[in-house]
């Protein structure tokens, strides 16, 4: 049966709804209210009312911090994270991202590409009373975060000419040129160093994670510079060794 036959017959209008709420907040790091997920699917208020209700009350969306809007939650995310492969690479990586953290004396959190951004899917933070983490769930667009440019940078160059087809598109020449350049700096370097997109105060280092099909994910340490800190030299090394050891345990071996 062909793709467009399959679509015609097949077709579940009340769970396309609801899929387009969903895929619209995922889009929207802040709330967006009824009226203005109507407007942007081009529906009804009273069309989406019961759909928007029957969403919150199974925890896929809730209330915005400021209660004007619904923003979506991470129980999506928690269901994806149930899957077999997500769950090797968190269960390899945890344990070898919190000895990392001991040494270098700061958080580190794990993201992998989601669609057109990344999501971050694990975090340990900084050991005693000081430091600077990053919450699971968080998601920035891939062209947008040093982990995102990790993930592009060191994939094999048919992933890397796949993904950029779907990203080019959503910046201007200049942006997509300027991420180009720093990809070609950190697969020459082995790494990134960029400047947070949080606050002055910190800067990430990230390194690949390498899969059996390219990267995997993006481990970082978004560095707070403080009296007790070590090198970034350092801190990149550790980095580096952690990535390797989590990279040979999800590799499958010949």
């Amino acid at each position: 049966m062909s793709e467009t036959r399959a679509k015609r017959e097949y077709r579940a209008p009340a769970l396309e709804k609801g899929l387009d709420v969903l895929e619209l907040l995922a889009a929207n790091r802040s709330g967006l209210t009824l009226a203005q997920i109507s407007n942007a699917l081009d529906r009804s208020s009273s069309e989406l009312f019961r759909m928007v209700q029957v969403l919150e009350a199974r925890g896929y969306v809730g209330r915005a911090a400021d209660e004007d809007g619904l923003v979506l939650t991470n129980k999506l995310f928690a269901l994806g994270m149930t899957r077999a492969p997500a769950k090797d690479l968190l269960e390899a990586a945890l344990p070898i991202m919190r000895g990392a953290c001991q040494q270098i004396g700061q958080s580190c959190h794990l993201a992998v590409a989601s669609g057109d951004q990344m999501v971050v899917v694990a975090r340990i933070e900084a050991p005693g009373d000081l430091g600077f983490s990053v919450r699971v769930g968080y998601r920035r667009k891939i062209v947008e975060a040093t982990s995102g440019l990790v993930l592009y940078a060191f994939q094999p160059e048919a992933v890397r000419q796949r993904w950029a087809k779907e990203l080019k598109p959503s910046v201007s020449a200049a942006v997509w040129k300027a991420f180009e350049a720093a990809a070609g700096k950190a697969r020459f370097d082995g790494f990134v160093r960029g400047d947070s997109y949080v606050t002055k105060a910190v800067v990430d280092f990230s390194v690949p994670v390498q899969g059996p099909d390219g990267v995997a994910a993006a481990l970082t340490c978004p560095y707070l510079d403080n009296v007790s800190a070590i090198a970034p030299s350092d801190t990149v090394a550790l980095l580096q060794r952690a990535a390797a050891e989590i990279t040979a345990e999800i590799r499958p071996t010949a």
